[in-house]
């Protein structure tokens, strides 16, 4: 290990490339579905497999979901795609070359914000954004010698997001790759499954000198299933490379694997071995042009990114940066906390039902908010309820709440009345209640008179335990004092 003194000499230098499966039905080129967790080998046709005299389609609705992620990170859009062949040999790439895109992106440059842990905002700048089919799978099974390949995933559509140089440490890589997942469920064009491999990235990482001006020489990772594997891969890569260049030792521009288990990574091939690719632009498919008017039909149905709901939270309704940021974090809470707010003012009572009593069930349940059983209108007319005075808040939670969640199809008022909760807010009603309990506590009253005046809460516990539960707080409290000060 190098020491924090060592490293601190030296900026690390960070670009990814995530691989994002596109969510259409059908694959890139072929009518072939792209249903995941079928047999091996069942989802495949002969244009997935290169027979000769097939001829590959492009699928329209892969371009949109593009387009769409273009748009996302305010990318320039190209109007006049051509596909291009990359040729390579390996056993998952069933036609022996991979239909991609080489020079011209269908997305062309691009920022993604973020937001680092002690509030710091960063703009990543994106090289590009490209579309491109999928390898197979290459099995390699325990105790065996042989491997095994599953061309099922073969030909699904992919989009590249490659990032410049920008990201100078693994936090900001981690940061960017939770707003990159954000940014492709909220758009609805992936749905960000690294464990299935919906969502995979690669590190290219390199060291310098502070104050210097040229990069060194990048290495890159592969085989990273979760976020937190990529910062790991990427703060070992960090201590690996300073450690040769303390040691004047040559860095070596290759492709490394990590190793989960280990959290350290082991060469695969150099770079400098790889052979040329051999682009060159794909015969069998047309350019595809992409016209103003298709354009501006996709524009218009682009929803409200993850961003612009956080500002919205933060401006419109008054909510701390953490709030919007939980709110935020899946489209489907940000869509339903934004629907209840239609319903109720009172959004950071709305913002601490749904960070509090809503997000516990839905964890303790194991379900989305999607089959929540209480709708947007009964829980803010549940909130209304307390801040019209008729119940408190632990009465709403502890025994309205549970109520609405059976699904009697009762209202949070109906509920309240059948279990006789409402609060007694009426003087005159209560103020016998509070001259009975400080008749019956007459020393602890003259402890208060004498400077004990923490001694209120006990009252008041007495007061809500003759009233059971139903004096209304503020005004029990109001009371209390009036005639303890007398």
């Amino acid at each position: 290990m190098v020491s924090d003194e060592i490293k601190s000499k030296y900026q690390l230098v960070i670009g990814l490339e995530v691989h994002a499966q596109l969510m259409t039905e059908s694959k890139m080129f072929a009518s072939d579905s792209t249903e995941y967790g079928q047999l091996p080998n069942t989802q495949v046709s002969v244009i997935t497999l290169g027979h000769p005299g097939t001829l590959p389609k492009v699928n329209k609705k892969a371009v949109e979901y593009a387009i769409k992620m273009g748009l996302a990170c305010n990318s320039e859009i190209t109007r006049y795609n051509i596909f291009s062949r990359k040729n390579y040999f390996y056993p998952d790439l069933p036609k022996g070359y991979q239909i991609t895109q080489d020079k011209g992106p269908i997305c062309v440059g691009g920022i993604v914000p973020i937001r680092l842990s002690d509030g710091t905002k960063k703009e990543i700048h994106l090289n590009r954004i490209h579309m491109e089919e999928d390898a197979g799978k290459s099995i390699h099974l325990a105790e065996e010698t042989d491997t095994l390949v599953d061309y099922n995933r073969a030909g699904t559509p992919l989009i590249e997001i490659v990032t410049d140089p920008d990201l100078r440490s693994s936090e900001e890589a981690y940061v960017f790759l939770n707003e990159i997942r954000k940014l492709v469920m909220y758009l609805g064009v992936c749905d960000g499954n690294m464990e299935e491999g919906s969502l995979r990235c690669d590190a290219n990482v390199s060291v310098m000198l502070k104050g210097a001006t040229e990069y060194g020489k990048k290495v890159e990772v592969k085989n990273m299933n979760s976020f937190r594997n990529v910062a790991r891969a990427i703060e070992h890569e960090f201590d690996r490379i300073v450690g040769l260049l303390e040691a004047g030792e040559e860095i070596i521009s290759e492709t490394r694997t990590f190793d989960a288990n280990s959290g350290t990574t082991a060469s695969m091939r150099t770079k400098e071995d790889l052979n040329d690719y051999r682009y060159f632009p794909e015969p069998d498919l047309s350019p595809v042009v992409i016209s103003e008017e298709w354009l501006n039909s996709i524009r218009h149905t682009m929803p409200l990114l993850p961003r612009e709901l956080h500002a919205k939270f933060v401006n419109e309704f008054g909510l701390p940066d953490y709030d919007a940021g939980v709110l935020t974090d899946t489209k489907e809470i940000a869509m339903w906390f934004d629907e209840l707010c239609e319903q109720t003012s009172n959004y950071k009572a709305a913002s601490n039902w749904m960070m509090g009593p809503v997000k516990s069930y839905l964890n303790e349940s194991n379900i989305g908010i999607e089959d929540f059983p209480v709708s947007t209108s009964e829980l803010a007319d549940l909130i209304a309820l307390i801040d019209e005075g008729k119940v408190s808040y632990t009465v709403a939670s502890q025994s309205i709440y549970p109520e609405l969640l059976v699904g009697k199809h009762e209202t949070p008022l109906e509920i309240a009345h059948r279990l006789n909760l409402i609060q007694e807010s009426d003087e005159s009603s209560l103020k016998p209640i509070v001259e009975l309990v400080l008749e019956e506590n007459k020393a602890k009253v003259a402890e208060y008179k004498s400077g004990k005046k923490g001694l209120i809460g006990m009252f008041m516990g007495l007061v809500m335990k003759k009233s059971q539960g139903k004096a209304d707080p503020k005004v029990a409290t109001k009371l209390l004092q009036e005639l303890l000060d007398k």
